[in-house]
């Protein structure tokens, strides 16, 4: 079984996007809880709720990584950045067992990578009301790892720190980030 995250009811396939440098591929995560942060993007989120001219071809700002057993580990650059992004977000947690017509199949650290060109069929659906509420119940569970702003090593705020100020500095064609990066990393891009 392998799930995917949308806010897109009712679909009855998952289409390949041609996302990756015009090849047609789906990323499908084995683990249900792994897709949870695939349901809001937090530079979409706070465009929308500012009021900013959002890009949708602007990538997701999703920290976020893996452990050796392929447990997603999310971690918050900023003090309430999960809430921030999460909070009050549904959406659909979609099931497949059935990859026809794949071209390759790939596996990846959490998954699969499916590149091909037919639709694949969904066998389950699970509405999601509340992403935040979802991340943090699968975090006590122990189905996924949240690093709290609060408890990151000073090193590691600084680290994040420098990427920050470095992607502000770079990302001058793109209003959208730079407005999220000012608002959340003001105390890093205005020192």
């Amino acid at each position: 079984m392998y799930y995917y995250a949308s806010r897109n009811p009712d679909l009855k396939n998952l289409s390949l996007d041609t996302a990756d440098h015009g090849i047609p591929a789906l990323s499908l995560s084995s683990r249900k809880e792994n897709v949870l942060t695939a349901l809001s993007n937090a530079i979409e989120k706070y465009c929308q709720e500012k009021g900013h001219a959002y890009a949708p071809d602007w990538s997701s700002w999703n920290p976020q990584g893996f452990d050796r057993d392929g447990i997603l580990c999310l971690e918050e650059y900023y003090p309430n950045a999960i809430s921030d992004t999460y909070k009050g977000v549904s959406g659909y947690i979609y099931q497949v067992d059935i990859i026809p017509g794949a071209v390759k199949q790939e596996k990846t650290q959490d998954g699969i990578r499916v590149t091909g060109s037919e639709p694949i069929p969904v066998c389950g659906c699970e509405y999601i009301p509340d992403a935040y509420e979802a991340i943090l119940a699968a975090a006590e569970s122990g189905a996924i790892r949240l690093l709290r702003f609060e408890d990151m090593k000073e090193n590691t705020k600084k680290i994040i720190a420098s990427l920050v100020k470095g992607d502000y500095e770079n990302t001058e064609g793109n209003p959208a980030y730079r407005n999220f990066l000012a608002d959340k990393f003001s105390h890093v891009i205005y020192r």
